[in-house]
């Protein structure tokens, strides 16, 4: 076990990853709000075909989230993001081209969403499960939270990008900027030099076994059960609101691309500030505490979303956003420390997959349900019923023995201090920080 460093950054291995990262996140933030409004403005998609697009983004979580886990247990990790960023390069290029060709359809743009889904859903399961080989169990903190840190700087820079590159350029040039941002990402990645050894799967190794035991770990702690169920109904209930709410700026309220990624990086200021006082949080409430307190006191903010106006109205519709994607970093930071100091080393892959298939995989559903909700009830309707459903998501945490557990247990094999408790928080999770509302 490699002994805590004054600055990882002085590694290069991390520093490869960490500009990795850098560049990823920023490319993503701009195709994240490029890619609806292809299909709003250049397609003009109606409200169903826009949950259908959402829903077809996280599809992925539930085709190949369970697998994934034990597949990336039996390669090397390194090699998983190498492809995953190359894969979703060529996926995403394919959208500027066929629109430049005058051939782009709704139907190429599911296409490109799912086959991205799959890439992403190994990428980010490889991710979560490479980071404590590079840099070691006792660096996880200073790790995690400098890549965070990248997160919430993408998430705060990102969108107003996003917005002047969409405004000058077109939607699909900026998915172009962000094709190129995962070339560059995996030729960093290609520069780590500490490889891992490839795994060599035991005589009775079965891919159905390594699943279910998988499975088992999560569902069989009630802990874990309980955050499950709380991430998975938040993500319901913001991907229903959020496959509206962007319409809702977009051709609702007609607002430009400038003005849609000024509001989501208000928002996301509210996670920046989360990724640098969550550690503080939990140690003045105590771990359990700040996991079901930083969802219930900032869910109801998600509210002012549903009264978006022109004027003075937007602006505290951006704040409430900023403030629930608050608690939404906070939870993350807590619970993710919680997951990877609970796990034993052989079970990260399939943890992490287990955990994303439950959490992640009602999201498709969402997407689905807002977009029939939308075309039906109407847009604002259907923000108001996922905004108002999400304030009551952090019961499961609530009602579990989370709630007065001041610290956490952890694995005793992974180095835990005579207490058992998880140290501080690390950050990074599966909620979606529910900037623009969509996933």
């Amino acid at each position: 076990m490699r002994k805590p460093s004054p600055g990882l950054l002085r590694d290069h291995d991390f520093r490869q990853l960490f500009g990795a990262d850098t560049i990823s996140q920023l490319g993503t933030q701009v195709s994240f709000l490029a890619l609806p409004l292809v299909a709003i403005r250049s397609l003009h998609a109606g409200n169903l075909a826009i949950g259908v697009l959402t829903a077809c983004e996280t599809l992925a979580f539930l085709l190949v989230g369970l697998p994934a886990g034990a597949w990336v247990d039996r390669m090397r990790r390194r090699s998983v993001l190498i492809t995953g960023d190359v894969g979703r390069a060529v996926v995403l290029l394919s959208v500027p081209l066929a629109w430049w060709a005058g051939v782009l359809t709704m139907a190429q743009l599911f296409v490109v969403a799912v086959v991205a889904g799959v890439l992403t859903v190994f990428f980010d399961v490889a991710y979560q499960s490479y980071l404590p080989h590079l840099v070691g169990r006792d660096n996880l903190v200073e790790g995690n939270a400098k890549l965070e840190a990248v997160r919430g700087v993408s998430q705060v820079a990102g969108p107003p990008l996003a917005g002047v590159l969409i405004g000058w350029l077109t939607a699909p040039f900026a998915v172009f900027l962000d094709a190129a941002s995962y070339l560059a990402s995996a030729l960093l990645v290609r520069r780590i030099r500490r490889l891992e050894q490839r795994p060599v799967p035991g005589p009775e190794a079965h891919l159905g076994r390594e699943i279910r035991e998988g499975l088992r770990f999560v569902l069989g702690n009630p802990m874990l059960r309980a955050i499950a169920a709380c991430t998975g109904t938040s993500n319901l209930c913001s991907t229903i609101a959020g496959t509206m709410f962007i319409v809702l700026l977009a051709r609702t309220l007609n607002l430009p691309a400038v003005v849609i990624g000024l509001f989501a990086s208000v928002g996301a200021l509210g996670g920046l500030v989360a990724a640098f006082t969550a550690t503080a949080i939990a140690r003045r409430l105590g771990q359990g505490p700040t996991i079901w307190i930083s969802v219930a006191v900032t869910g109801p903010f998600a509210v002012l979303q549903a009264i978006t106006q022109r004027g003075w109205l937007l602006v505290a519709a951006a704040l409430g956003t900023g403030v629930w994607a608050f608690g939404a970093v906070v939870y993350n930071i807590v619970q993710v420390s919680f997951r990877q100091g609970l796990t034993p080393e052989r079970l990260l892959g399939r943890m992490n997959a287990s955990m994303r298939f439950l959490v992640w995989g009602t999201m498709p559903v969402g997407g689905l349900i807002g977009g029939v909700l939308g075309a039906t009830i109407g847009v604002r309707p259907t923000v108001w019923v996922g905004a108002v459903l999400g304030a009551l998501t952090f019961l499961p945490v609530y009602l579990s023995p989370l709630r007065g557990m001041r610290e956490l247990p952890r694995d005793p094999g992974q180095g835990a201090g005579p207490d058992g408790a998880v140290g501080p928080p690390v950050p990074g999770g599966d909620r979606p920080v529910p900037v623009t509302g969509a996933p």
